[in-house]
């Protein structure tokens, strides 16, 4: 199931009011870039035509961003339209990295689900991590 969100923002500048927003899948952008709110803004804004060198782009910095119109499991994670963006990174890599690793277990143990399995399951996201922090 994909992920996908608007994410839009209303600020006020130069007395007038803007609501600059974007509909973003949110599995292919963190495929893309790794995470999420470090060009959140910088997406908006250039999707909107606004400068990233204008004070009207400092004006939307200082608002936050709310998400609606949501589908997928990123549902869990909006309150109020405020996305806690660390929780569901979280998620969403451990999914991925879960995802990757059944394929793996399909492949070389035909295990296609790890409910049955949670000790292999342990052991496969162990060697994951283990791997990624060499790799640091």
């Amino acid at each position: 199931m994909k992920n996908i969100v608007t994410a839009s923002i209303e600020f006020s500048f130069k007395g007038e009011t803007f609501s600059p927003s974007i509909t973003i899948e949110l599995d292919e952008h963190l495929k893309a870039n790794g995470s999420l709110l470090d060009n959140l803004y910088s997406i908006i804004a250039t999707e909107n035509n606004i400068s990233l060198y204008s004070y009207e782009y400092e004006m939307m910095q200082a608002e936050s961003i709310k998400f609606q119109h949501v589908e997928g499991f990123v549902a869990d994670y909006i309150k109020e339209g405020i996305l806690d963006m660390n929780a569901f990174e979280i998620t969403w890599h451990e999914n991925n990295a879960l995802s990757k690793l059944l394929d793996i277990a399909e492949r070389h143990l035909h295990i296609t689900d790890f409910k049955q399995h949670t000790e292999l399951k342990q052991a496969l996201l162990s060697a994951y991590q283990l791997g990624k922090d060499d790799a640091s």
